[in-house]
């Protein structure tokens, strides 16, 4: 299982540079990706763009732009224009958004998500390959291509929690990105489902955990629960916190001391997940000690020795 570490709003508001300062040290204290998270705040493809340069051979991803706000040769030259900047390490994580949230900021239809998103990546795919589009769908129009020179197409992976949704992951992205989904519902609905659609290949399972390293388990779980109260009230997390028997976001957080997150951790790659994407919350100072164990933890399980940073 590879780790990797999340950076930007699923942490708190923070300034570019810090954002960029997060990576860097990161990187340098061994962690294997850097996940950018796209909420209210900064753009996550844009974010990578100016901080994936200072942190080399780290893959770079997104967790995940919303698709529905930006036509598929829009987001394809945006990624291949990020690929050049960072040596073709993106993977791009993509997603249909929060449905209450593309309707009523956007005015955007939601109907048939996994419908829309099928002829989405029926696009986007050809065209981050530099092939010539003429495609004139259900819910998309496109004719074009795009000729980069140095770029090549990144990794595509799909926020997918529902049966459909997943469907379409397995058969035409390699593979998903979830967030507030525990290690039950990943191993009985989330990697068979992507698994089975996916056939003879093996999809890439991104699971996105929130990590505190603390002896205050009850303080920070209530912090948590308040901070992300909405989130567990959309219906697609609400949908993965029901097949969990979670009551709220605060019961799928990865709390506890050393061993006891060590512990909550394996369960995610037993439950089939080939990554983690792990998010560091709480305060600035509870942010910056998890950090820095949970890159201590890594530097051991791969046997590199590096000089932990000021903490991430």
């Amino acid at each position: 299982m590879r780790i990797g570490m999340a950076f930007g709003d699923v942490r708190g508001p923070a300034p570019v540079p810090e954002i960029t300062r997060q990576i860097q040290e990161a990187a340098a204290g061994g962690v294997g990706s850097a996940w950018v998270t796209h909420g209210v705040g900064w753009d996550a493809l844009t974010t990578l763009a100016v901080a994936g340069p200072a942190a080399p051979g780290v893959e770079l991803g997104t967790a995940v732009v919303p698709f529905p706000q930006r036509h598929p040769l829009v987001l394809a030259k945006q990624a291949l224009t990020v690929q050049a900047a960072v040596g073709n390490r993106l993977t791009l994580g993509i997603g249909a958004g929060i449905a209450r949230m593309v309707s009523t900021m956007y005015g955007l239809p939601t109907d048939r998500p996994a419908r829309r998103m099928r002829e989405y990546l029926e696009v986007l795919r050809p065209l981050l390959r530099g092939e010539v589009v003429e495609h004139h769908g259900e819910t998309y129009t496109a004719v074009g291509s795009l000729d980069l020179p140095g770029t090549e197409a990144p990794s595509v992976l799909l926020a997918a929690l529902g049966p459909a949704m997943l469907k379409v992951a397995g058969e035409l992205a390699d593979g998903t990105i979830t967030w507030m989904t525990g290690p039950q519902t990943l191993s009985k609905h989330v990697v068979p489902s992507i698994t089975h659609a996916a056939g003879g290949r093996n999809p890439r399972v991104v699971a996105g955990v929130g990590v505190c390293l603390t002896s205050a388990e009850d303080a920070v779980r209530a912090r948590f629960a308040e901070q992300f109260a909405l989130a567990g009230q959309v219906p697609e997390y609400r949908a993965m916190l029901d097949r969990e028997g979670a009551a709220g976001p605060a019961d799928v957080l990865v709390v506890g001391d050393e061993t006891s997150i060590a512990k909550q951790l394996d369960r995610f790659r037993d439950a089939g997940a080939t990554d983690l994407m792990l998010a560091p919350i709480g305060t600035p100072d509870e942010q910056a000690r998890t950090a820095e164990f949970l890159l201590a933890a890594e530097r051991r399980r791969s046997g590199t020795a590096v000089a932990p940073g000021r903490g991430m």
